[in-house]
């Protein structure tokens, strides 16, 4: 089997694609895509670095550094919650706010840019298959027999 015509192949180029274009256009405002992603995922009342990362998918190391560059940039704060000194907060400043809103808008022309060019059937069509794709991932196991092949060889 080549690579090139795997699904998985594909899933991971074309994500490389999108994910590329929202970093080339989340730079000229001074962040980047996965800041972006973030940053649309603080909600006025604030959000637990936990709750960030599970809406984003950002491994908590990765987002840690973000976070750090993040309130660096006067995007975010950060509060400790006084009954619990282990939970933290984290909250948008103004510019945070700008910024999210950028990100919203670039997320939200993107998407009416794609949903312009791809017939309503097909999209409907792709978010199925995702969606189908998405669960069968989540609940693959590799079998005793593929496991005991990969021992011996």
């Amino acid at each position: 089997m080549s690579q090139d015509n795997t699904i998985d192949y594909f899933l991971k180029t074309c994500w490389q694609t999108v994910a590329n274009k929202y970093n080339v256009i989340a730079s000229q405002f001074g962040f980047t895509q996965a800041a972006g992603y973030i940053l649309i995922n603080i909600h006025k009342e604030g959000a637990s670095v936990s709750q960030i990362a599970n809406a984003t998918g950002v491994k908590t190391t990765s987002l840690s550094r973000v976070l750090n560059n993040l309130e660096a940039l006067g995007f975010i704060y950060r509060e400790v919650n006084a009954s619990d000194k282990r939970s933290v907060k984290v909250y948008l400043t103004p510019l945070g706010v700008e910024k999210r809103t950028l990100a919203k808008d670039v997320v939200r022309n993107f998407n009416e840019f794609l949903e312009s060019r791809i017939p309503e059937e097909e999209r409907v069509q792709l978010i199925q298959s995702l969606q189908k794709i998405n669960t069968l991932a989540a609940t693959y196991q590799l079998d005793k027999e593929e496991k005991a092949k990969d021992i011996r060889c």
